[in-house]
């Protein structure tokens, strides 16, 4: 399970000025909180809410179905291409950066075992899309391509392009090398498949892209892969369990959301920094910059009342961001609240060699990077409490599938549970669609030519 220590927010380290009296807060709020875990949970099965995403974890069949696939597929592919934006591919780089062994692209396919390397295409770079098609054998790639709106302007583009590339090289044989991840029901994606035949995994109703991680949108990468999508899901469910207490003092999802909410609105610091140890996990924080912004950035609340509220999220990695944001983290604005992800064991133990005695740095001698590693994490987080900078510090035992799933559902919950204090609709994005529909008149879309014609006035003075 997850490890989680809270104390670096108490006033009892930073102080009454930026810090919180966490006993009185709990117990001020434990009815509040109670309240909104049986809420959330009382309502993840009813249509329009959203939160399906809080049943992933009991999906066996979906798990299956993605193992046969995988099984089915295994040593065909030397590729596997995953073409999505946002809450369709952040999530899976996060897990597979995470999971898999260090620098897997450039391993041999021995080293692999046999399983294939896996490319995130989650942008429109003309560069960087000619990069990766100048680099992989499309005859050997599988490609999976992910909206579930099915009309993605991103993920399409990225689409026509390498479909049609796929066709001129594979002739009738490319549908064999495209899976497609779309809504079950509707959608150009949708049909697309059905018309040619690629093979389908469905998008359950009623999640949106940042909370989809462990739905097809993961797993079906993850299983291709090799990892075991089991331990996910079983890591899931035993967090979920704790996740479902009522009892604030017992759920560590709702002591960071009250603790991010009460920093923000008590405490004038509203920036939210996740900062893991350790070069796997460093694109959890870019998974987690969505999931903070997209959820909780809203200009109303549930009441209809304009409130432009929400935390900004920024992603940093020890030890690396020691050298980058620590000096702003100490002296600038006391403005942000860091949460530290630790590792409690590592896979590999490096031992630092006894050379160099005869000079300053022989101290390091004897020690090993593991030890450096704790040492560079505890000397930040008291850092910042000697500044009265408030800290929390999440430890997973190791890096694996069980623990990065309990980690990402942790975080997920803590979200929902944030965004009921601040009363708003956490899982709409109202900012989000407006750019999308400029984007559809820029591009020449059926229907929005009025909408061009204005955006056209508009870009000469704006």
């Amino acid at each position: 399970m997850l490890r989680y220590s809270c104390i670096n927010t108490d006033i009892k380290i930073i102080g009454e000025e930026n810090g919180l009296n966490l006993e009185e807060e709990f117990n001020n709020y434990s009815a509040k909180i109670a309240d909104i875990i049986r809420g959330l949970n009382q309502r993840k099965d009813k249509p329009g809410e959203w939160l399906q995403w809080m049943n992933l974890g009991y999906n066996e069949e979906t798990v299956w179905y993605v193992k046969e696939f995988a099984s089915l597929v295994e040593g065909r592919f030397d590729n596997i291409l995953v073409l999505g934006i946002g809450g369709s591919t952040l999530g899976g780089l996060a897990v597979t950066e995470a999971v898999l062994k260090p620098y897997w692209n450039l391993l041999t396919k021995e080293q692999r075992n046999n399983y294939p390397r896996i490319f995130f295409l989650d942008n429109i770079d003309p560069d960087s899309i000619n990069g990766i098609l100048e680099i992989l054998d499309l005859k050997k790639t599988l490609v999976n391509v992910i909206t579930k709106s099915g009309d993605t302007a991103e993920t399409m583009s990225q689409f026509m392009v390498i479909k049609d590339l796929m066709e001129k090289t594979l002739g009738d044989d490319y549908r064999k090398n495209i899976i497609a991840t779309t809504d079950k029901k509707m959608g150009i994606l949708r049909q697309l498949a059905d018309q040619e035949g690629y093979k389908i995994f469905y998008v359950p109703d009623d999640i949106g892209g940042r909370f989809s991680v462990f739905s097809s949108i993961g797993l079906v990468p993850f299983a291709l892969v090799g990892l075991d999508i089991e331990k996910i899901i079983n890591g899931i469910k035993d967090i979920d369990l704790e996740l479902k207490n009522t009892d604030i003092h017992q759920n560590i999802a709702a002591q960071g959301a009250l603790i991010h909410y009460l920093m923000d609105t008590k405490k004038g610091k509203n920036i939210t920094v996740l900062m893991p140890y350790s070069s796997r996990l460093k694109y959890i924080p870019d998974w987690y910059v969505q999931l903070i912004a997209e959820s909780l950035g809203k200009a109303y609340n549930r009441d209809g009342e304009k409130v432009n509220t929400g935390l900004t999220p920024v992603k940093a990695v020890g030890a690396s961001d020691q050298h980058t944001k620590l000096q702003l983290l100490n002296e600038g604005p006391n403005d942000k609240l860091t949460t530290f992800i630790r590792v409690g064991e590592f896979d590999s133990t490096i031992n630092i060699p006894k050379i160099f005695e005869y000079t300053g740095i022989g101290y390091l001698g004897g020690n090993t990077l593991n030890n450096l590693m704790d040492a560079e994490a505890d000397s930040t987080r008291v850092s910042l409490a000697d500044y009265q900078r408030p800290s929390i510090t999440i430890t997973i035992d190791r890096i694996d599938e069980y623990h990065i799933a309990q980690l990402l559902y942790m975080l997920e919950v803590q979200t929902a549970i944030t965004g009921e204090l601040y009363n708003i609709n956490t899982f709409d994005q109202p900012g989000v669609e407006q750019v999308k529909n400029y984007v559809y008149a820029l591009m020449g879309r059926a229907g929005f030519e009025g909408s061009a014609n204005s955006l056209q006035e508009k870009m000469t003075t704006v």
